[in-house]
């Protein structure tokens, strides 16, 4: 029987495990083939747990955990009341950062650092916590000031979108408390964009979202991914002032593109001027008379004009020609944008005119809108290189400081441990000038990444676990001027460059076994435990941180 049942047990076990491999097989294909479609895309379900990820069956977007995005931080599920409130199940789930005043996240982007991309920032309060107290708090990007999260409600959502080029490799989107509750988040997410489309003249900017209007939706919903390429999110416009118009498109009529690509669900419907009035306008209020406010209009005409027919129309701004005699061409987007931006007028109004020409026999129309903020970007960064070093050796030692975002801006928030610097003479970023790693556990030899750090002029090392001998590199930091390695378990002797360093202004402190083969400077002190060498004792000061419009016309 054992006999009979063993070739039995064996075909079975086999087809289970080709089973299995098809299975596995499939999943890899069906993730390539999104992974595909979505080259370069970032999204994060902040709070979901650690080995937990799902493709969002709305959208198709497959997101993650946001585990290996940040160090810090609590998981948390909005109360199943508010789950009915919205189905975005990224809202779900968020991310809770009781400690600590700034807690980020660090993206890595696949283009690197140079081209344009979408970061955008969700929120959705939910009563996580079971405390019915709403938060508020502030969001950066790198060392500058994006948004505050307000909300109003606990089922509000709030997302905060920006148009942004860093400069490294790494992007730094942070939440800091204020002091009026606990900051979270609820989801993260990077969209690569074409590198023409939203740009300014203005140096050093960036884009801030206000609003992105889709006219005359037909569907009433959120317009997004995989309708837009970008992952746009639309806003449904609805009015009974103005006249809609909308197109059923196929194949055969579908609305042409341009670099901006907007949706064709977006572009198929548009308003028109109703007959019973005699003007098109917009209007904003309350707005900062000190931003400048970016429009992107986006046209395509939906109706196959007649031979006695013509669409034609000014754009006016706060009274000012800003357009003239644009005429939508046939199922084709045109794109209209200043890269200069308009201030509000004095009291914070922007109004917007649609005026046809006296060439027109028919009223104007709009299809979709975009305003931008200009948000400049003053904070400088940490040098690629120092940001780079700094990084490892947090890894190589496992450093359980806190030492999230950029480690030297802002200045309020520069990593514990680290001073930095501004000096235009070498660069036009900051600079770490000082490390003190002291009692924190550090096992292993002096980590080579510390001879990256060029400018260093204060380094302490002292009561750790360090072994190995003291290596020479140390002596190659042309700008060190105290470093302290007392109380680890080094073996001799010093190397005679870095003991040479003493003569020319080096202040260093060591324990006393690591002079057996040293010639000692004149000048040492000694204990029994441990030597001081100083060169001017008593001279040196340790470094402070110191802080130092064209249109176009896109077919």
């Amino acid at each position: 029987m054992k006999f009979r049942k063993e070739p039995f047990n064996m075909s079975k076990n086999f087809l289970l495990t080709m089973f299995q491999c098809a299975i596995v097989l499939i999943t890899l294909l069906l993730v390539q083939a999104q992974s595909q479609a979505q080259t370069g895309f970032i999204s994060i379900d902040c709070g979901l747990s650690e080995t937990s990820s799902y493709t969002d069956e709305t959208t198709g977007l497959a997101y993650i955990s946001d585990t290996n995005f940040t160090d810090a931080g609590e998981n948390y599920e909005i109360t199943p009341t508010h789950k009915l409130i919205t189905d975005e199940k990224q809202l779900w789930n968020v991310r809770s950062f009781p400690e600590g005043t700034r807690n980020c996240y660090t993206l890595k982007p696949m283009n690197g650092s140079g081209e344009l991309y979408l970061i955008r920032a969700r929120f959705m309060y939910g009563n996580y916590d079971n405390k019915n107290s709403i938060p508020s708090f502030d969001l950066y990007i790198g060392g500058d000031l994006w948004s505050s999260v307000l909300l109003k409600y606990s089922w509000s959502i709030q997302n905060e979108e920006i148009m942004h080029t860093p400069l490294s490799d790494h992007i730094h989107v942070c939440l800091v408390n204020t002091g009026f509750g606990v900051p979270f988040i609820s989801a993260l997410e990077l969209r690569p964009l074409h590198n023409e489309t939203y740009v300014s003249e203005l140096p050093a900017t960036s884009l801030l979202l206000h609003e992105r209007l889709d006219f005359a939706s037909a569907t009433n919903r959120t317009t997004r991914y995989k309708d837009d390429v970008y992952d746009r999110l639309w806003s449904p416009l609805k009015t009974e002032v103005w006249k809609p118009i909308n197109v059923s498109l196929t194949d055969e009529n579908a609305i042409s593109t341009n670099i901006f690509e907007p949706p064709s669900a977006v572009m198929s419907t548009a308003y028109t001027r109703n007959n019973s009035i005699s003007y098109m306008g917009l209007n904003w209020k309350n707005l900062n008379t000190s931003s400048r406010y970016l429009f992107f209009m986006h046209f395509a005409e939906l109706k196959k004009l007649k031979n006695n027919q013509t669409r034609e129309f000014d754009i006016f701004i706060n009274g000012n020609l800003w357009f003239e005699s644009l005429a939508p061409l046939y199922l084709k987007q045109n794109t209209i944008y200043s890269s200069k931006g308009k201030f509000p007028d004095i009291e914070g109004n922007i109004q917007i005119w649609f005026n046809k020409t006296s060439n027109s026999t028919l009223p104007p129309l709009v299809n979709a809108l975009e305003i931008y903020v200009l948000k400049e970007m003053l904070q400088q960064e940490t040098e690629r290189t120092d940001v780079d070093a700094i990084l490892n050796i947090k890894t190589v030692y496992e450093v359980k400081k806190n030492w999230q975002g950029d480690p030297c801006v802002p200045v309020t928030y520069v990593w514990d441990g680290l001073n930095c610097t501004y000096n235009d003479t070498y660069s036009s970023s900051y600079k770490i000038t000082s490390l003190d790693l002291s009692s924190s556990g550090l096992v292993g030899e002096i980590s080579p990444y510390i001879a990256n750090l060029t400018m260093l002029q204060n380094l302490d090392l002292s009561n750790n676990s360090l072994t190995g001998t003291v290596p020479e590199f140390l002596a190659q930091l042309s700008f060190l001027r105290v470093l302290n390695l007392k109380g680890n378990n080094f073996t001799g002797p010093l190397p005679p460059s870095l003991l040479e360093r003493i003569n020319n202004g080096l202040s260093l402190s060591v324990d006393a076994n690591l002079n057996n083969n040293s010639s000692s400077p004149t000048n040492e002190t000694s204990s029994s435990s441990s030597l001081c060498y100083w060169c001017r004792k008593n001279k040196f000061a340790a470094p402070l941180f110191s802080t130092i419009g064209l249109l176009y016309f896109v077919l």
